[in-house]
């Protein structure tokens, strides 16, 4: 009988940990960060296609906000089951398949017919999509420990404002091109935005990794250390708010989170898909609309920056999430009250500011107390839940604008959900403050 005499790996320090999770960072946060600037440009594009597709579809206010919110409709039902799916088949095989589909169903939705044919497609966009911010959420659990997960978290929704500020102006300059392949000028916006969802959903089979253990690009020692720093993470979590998919669907903490998130919803994606026709109803051109509306979302990206980095400098994060929130209702009241367009769009601008602020520092709480199916289910039902908020919210919008002929009476109903999740926020606490048993920090993440 022979003895395995091999030597176990020596671990690494706290600066070569430090060195390694930066390294990751740089191999993962590219490429997931542009594909989700091609999703979220890909379910927000029709606010500018609006503008004349509206007209050719026979949509009403109403129905538009309807049909678009659909979308997450289609998401919220298949949120779940994907996540799940997820965790089954690996994160690169279903990015890529969420991908694909998701890029094909939106080049479709510019052959919609009338009413009926739109809702159909983005509803079946919604199913197609499902499951990958979840899922990329999910995805960061196998990866980062800590505050590098807050980080990354951070970096991936700098993908809203980022796909505004190129997505905005390009989609104004595309709305000037008529009769381009014999298409509409919304057509051929929702054509070629589409395309790049496709290309980087095959890339994905060959640029992601599911797991470290898979990852060729880490050696044994260093991938011995940072799975040790996430079993770790996981087993403190776990024994604390448990680990099951069960624990998950009946953690009070987690439906209140979910609750916040379509609260915050309502408003990020009620004001992004009627921006371009608020701005366009202040009398400028496609390609003005274009420029101006991107203005919001550069202030946007600066603010989630420094609040995201305020927040992971400090063990209370309470205050940073329920500031921002109450920063973007404040604003929209002032939007409404604006007898300007100037002052109008600057009011819109700090609510939108406000807003991702918010999306920034909210989503490092929920990994606090979800891990293993817990958190593939936990992860999945405050996005799928918060995701009605982006059915509500456009569909809140039209019906009242055509109650009311105006957009004040709705941003009001608009801020009133905003204020709902901040008293929401302050009654749930911050279980991000509370450190879980067991789980003890390295040097680079209590210093982050």
């Amino acid at each position: 009988m022979t003895q395995d005499t091999t030597a176990p790996l020596p671990p690494l320090s706290d600066a070569e940990g430090e060195k390694l999770l930066r390294r990751v960072m740089l191999r993962i946060m590219p490429f997931i960060f542009l594909c989700y600037v091609v999703s979220y440009l890909d379910r927000t594009n029709v606010g500018f296609a609006a503008i004349s597709m509206n007209k050719d579809l026979g949509l009403t206010a109403t129905m538009f906000g309807w049909a678009a919110g659909l979308f997450f409709f289609g998401y919220f039902i298949f949120e779940i089951p994907s996540n799940l799916l997820m965790q089954r088949f690996g994160a690169r095989i279903w990015i890529a398949r969420i991908m694909v589909t998701w890029g094909l169903i939106s080049m479709a939705t510019a052959f919609a017919t009338g009413p009926v044919s739109f809702s159909i497609l983005r509803f079946l966009l919604g199913v197609a999509e499902a499951g990958f911010t979840p899922g990329v959420y999910l995805f960061f659990t196998y990866w980062f420990p800590g505050k590098w997960r807050a980080k990354a978290i951070a970096a991936f929704l700098l993908g809203i404002p980022t796909a505004n500020i190129i997505g905005s102006p390009l989609s104004g300059w595309l709305m000037e091109m008529h009769g381009i392949m014999g298409l509409k000028n919304w057509q051929f916006l929702l054509v070629v935005e589409a395309l790049p969802a496709v290309l980087l959903g095959i890339a994905c089979l060959f640029v992601l990794v599911d797991t470290p253990a898979k990852a060729r690009w880490m050696n044994e020692r260093e991938k011995a250390w940072l799975n040790d720093r996430l079993k770790q993470e996981q087993q403190a979590i776990g024994s604390s708010h448990g680990h099951t998919l069960r624990s998950a669907l009946t953690n009070p903490k987690v439906f209140t989170l979910a609750v916040i998130n379509f609260c915050c919803i309502v408003g990020s994606v009620g004001i992004g898909l009627w921006m371009p026709q608020i701005i366009k109803s202040l009398g400028m051109s496609n390609s003005s609309v274009g420029l101006v509306t991107a203005l919001p979302y550069i202030l946007g990206a600066l603010s989630m920056t420094l609040w995201a980095r305020l927040a992971n400098r400090s063990e209370h994060r309470l205050p940073y999430v329920v500031s921002a929130l109450t920063f973007a209702a404040v604003a929209l009241v002032g939007a409404a009250l604006a007898d300007n367009s100037v002052l109008k769009v600057a009011c819109l601008a700090m609510t939108v500011s406000g807003i991702l602020a918010f999306q920034a520092t909210f989503w490092a709480i929920p990994s606090t107390i979800l891990t293993g199916r817990a958190a593939a289910g936990g992860l999945a039902l405050i996005v799928s839940i918060g995701n009605l908020g982006g059915f509500a919210g456009p569909f809140l919008i039209g019906l009242i604008k055509d109650a009311t002929q105006s957009f004040s009476v709705p941003f009001y109903a608009v801020a009133s959900i905003l204020m709902l999740g901040v008293c929401l926020m302050l009654w749930l606490g911050d279980p991000a403050r509370r450190q879980q048993p067991g789980l003890a920090q390295t040097a680079e993440e209590k210093g982050a």
